[in-house]
C-alpha cells in the first residue's frame, strides 16, 4: 500500500519497502525504501479528524530560514490522510535512541556528550525564539497547527464540543484499572493525587477543564508568538556524533509555524524528552520490570507510592532546558511586558496534556498495564498541578525558570 501511495504521490517506484517497529511513532509510521536513485527514509503521519483541523503542515522551510538545524525533506505531501515526508536515508541514530540507551545503562562520557549537544541545540533554539518573538493576534495564533497537539485533542473539531476528541474517546465514561483498584471516569476524574508524600491540588477532571479554558487558541496570544518546530520530541531529532562531539538537528516539522504561542513552543520538547522517560510511556511492559507502583483510595485522594525517578541523563537535560532556554526566554518576555501572570499555569497545563492525550494511558486500552498507567497519570498530575505543600522535580524546575527569582 505504501509503495502504491509513493507511486501515486511522487511518481517513484519504491522497492524493498520496510516499516519500522517504532515505539515512539504514536501517530505515524516510518521506514525505508529504495529506488534506482538510492536509499530513502519516510515518515507517514495521520491524525484523527485531519480534514476538519486548522493550519498548514510540514513547513520545514520556516525553520531553515530562521537558522535552525533542520533536515529538509526531498519529497512531501500535506494532503489530509496522505501526509508523508521522504528523506535521504541516514545512518545516524535519533536522539531518542541515544537517550534510551543511557536510561538503561548510564555512561558518564556518553551522557556528557548528549547533554552538551542538547545545550547547543537549546541555545540555538533560544536565539531563534528571541529573534522572532513578536506580538500576535488571536487569529494568527489560532491558525497555527500546534493546537492539534493540545486544544484540538480536547474537543470535537467540527463542532467544538467539549469533552471531545481524544479526551472523550480515551477517558470519558471509561473504567480505570490501577493496581488493586478499579474506578469509573466519574470517580477517577474527581480524585486528587498524593504521590510519594506530595499532595497535589488539582484533580484529573479539574486539569482537563482548566486546559480547555486556558489553552484555547484564542487565549494564547498574550505571550506573543515565535518561530518554532512545536513537536521536537527526540524521535524527531537526529544525533550526529563526529570526533567525540555530538550535534542535533530536527526533522518532521509537521507543526512548525511562525506565530506559535511562545509558552507552548517548548512544552512538547520539555515533557517528552525529559519527563516521559524512561520506559513508562513508550514501553509499559518494561516499566513494570523496572519500577513498582501501588495505590490506596482514601476518599477522593489516591495515595500513590512509586520508585520511579528521572534517570541521570534526564535530570541533566531538565537542568539544561531550564538554564539554556526557559529561564532566559521568560526573562525576555517579562522585560517586554509580555509575560502573563499565570505563565506557570499555562506551562503546567500544556505539560499535563502531553502524556494524557498523546496516547491512551488507561490500562488495557492499548499497551498500558495498571502499574504503567498509575505512573503515567501520577506524572501527568505532578506536571499539571501545583503541590499543596513541598516541592517536587517540576515545581523546582518552574522555580528555577521564574524570572522573579534570584
Amino acid at each position: 500500500m505504501l509503495a502504491e501511495l509513493l507511486r501515486d504521490l511522487f511518481s517513484i517506484e519504491a522497492r524493498n519497502v520496510v516499516i519500522n517497529h517504532d515505539q515512539y511513532s504514536l501517530n505515524s509510521i516510518n521506514g525505508f525504501f529504495k529506488t534506482a536513485d538510492g536509499a530513502f527514509f519516510f515518515k507517514f503521519h495521520q491524525e484523527e479528524g485531519e480534514e476538519a483541523m486548522s493550519g498548514e503542515y510540514y513547513r520545514a522551510d520556516i525553520l531553515a530560514r530562521a537558522g535552525l538545524p533542520v533536515d529538509q525533506p526531498l519529497l512531501m505531501s500535506v494532503l489530509p490522510g496522505e501526509q508523508i515526508l521522504v528523506y535521504h536515508r541516514r545512518t545516524d541514530p535519533r536522539f531518542s535512541d541515544v537517550l534510551r540507551a543511557l536510561d538503561l545503562k548510564d555512561d558518564p562520557a556518553a551522557r556528557k556528550r548528549a547533554v552538551e549537544a542538547e545545550r547547543r541545540l537549546s541555545e540555538a533554539v533560544l536565539k531563534v525564539y528571541l529573534d522572532t518573538l513578536h506580538p500576535v493576534s488571536a487569529g494568527e495564533v489560532a491558525a497555527e497547527p500546534i493546537h492539534r497537539l493540545f486544544y484540538e485533542r480536547l474537543i470535537d473539531p467540527p463542532t467544538g464540543a467539549y469533552p471531545g476528541g481524544r479526551m472523550a474517546s480515551f477517558y470519558v465514561g471509561k473504567d480505570f484499572s490501577l493496581p488493586g483498584l478499579m474506578l469509573n471516569w466519574e470517580a477517577f476524574s474527581r480524585c486528587r493525587f498524593l504521590v510519594n508524600g506530595i499532595e497535589y491540588r488539582d484533580s484529573i477532571g479539574t486539569l482537563f477543564d482548566a486546559a480547555h479554558e486556558r489553552l484555547s487558541p484564542l487565549r494564547l496570544a498574550d505571550a506573543g508568538g515565535v518561530t518554532a518546530h512545536g513537536d521536537a520530541h527526540n524521535a524527531n531529532v537526529w544525533y550526529e556524533d563526529r570526533d567525540g562531539e555530538a550535534s542535533l538537528s530536527f526533522f518532521d516539522p509537521a507543526f512548525a509555524g511562525e506565530n506559535v504561542p511562545t509558552l507552548l513552543a517548548e512544552v512538547k520538547t520539555t515533557f517528552h524528552n525529559i519527563l516521559a522517560h524512561p520506559l513508562w510511556l513508550y514501553d509499559p511492559a518494561m516499566a513494570t520490570e523496572q519500577y513498582e507502583a501501588s495505590v490506596v483510595l482514601d476518599g477522593d485522594l489516591l495515595r500513590v507510592t512509586t520508585d520511579f525517578e528521572l534517570s541521570p541523563v534526564r535530570r541533566a537535560l531538565l537542568d539544561v532546558k531550564a538554564e539554556a532556554l526557559w529561564r532566559p526566554l521568560l526573562a525576555e518576555l517579562k522585560a517586554r511586558g509580555m509575560l502573563p501572570a499565570d505563565w506557570r499555569r499555562v506551562i503546567r497545563l500544556g505539560l499535563f496534556l502531553c502524556p494524557t492525550l498523546v496516547m491512551n494511558l488507561r490500562a488495557g486500552a492499548a499497551s498500558h498495564n495498571p502499574v504503567s498507567s498509575l505512573i503515567g497519570f501520577s506524572i501527568a498530575v505532578a506536571a499539571g498541578s501545583e503541590p499543596v505543600a513541598g516541592k517536587d522535580d517540576i515545581s523546582s524546575f518552574l522555580d528555577l525558570i521564574d524570572p522573579d527569582r534570584d
